[in-house]
């Protein structure tokens, strides 16, 4: 009689279950973000490395801003897949912005994996010098 070496992975069945309910394998998908203001402009970055830009949609809806992008799979349909660290799926990101901001006017652009969104100020928020005017009795004591 042989005896028969059954080699089981417990976490290949949870991590397969984890791309079912999340997209991804062993962790949810994330789309990392750096935002700041420079000058004038609100400025935010989205990491999306290895996303089409075809796939990316952006929605600005009263002051929240949605990015939504897709990143295919690999295709190991007639492969055993070894190691899938990297996410894949539908990513989804909701920014909600200041009402000083005109997103009218939001330009974006995508090079190198980097979504870059460029927010300016609205005009009528920006901060404003006021001029203080004297009074009568500085204008007689300066007179004198």
């Amino acid at each position: 009689m042989m005896a028969a070496v059954i080699r089981t992975d417990p976490f290949r069945d949870l991590d397969r279950l984890t791309q079912q309910m999340f997209g991804t394998l062993a962790r949810p998908a994330v789309m990392p973000v750096d935002a700041y203001q420079s000058g004038d402009a609100f400025v935010v970055h989205f990491d999306l490395p290895g996303v089409a830009p075809d796939t990316i949609d952006l929605n600005a809806e009263r002051n929240v801003l949605t990015v939504r992008a897709e990143r295919p799979g690999p295709d190991v349909e007639e492969a055993d897949l070894l190691v899938a660290e990297r996410p894949h799926g539908v990513f989804s990101r909701q920014l909600l912005l200041g009402d000083s901001l005109d997103l009218e006017k939001t330009t974006a652009h995508y090079d190198a994996g980097v979504l870059t969104l460029n927010i300016p100020v609205m005009e009528e928020t920006k901060p404003r010098r006021i001029e203080i005017s004297r009074g009568d009795a500085e204008t007689k004591q300066s007179a004198s």
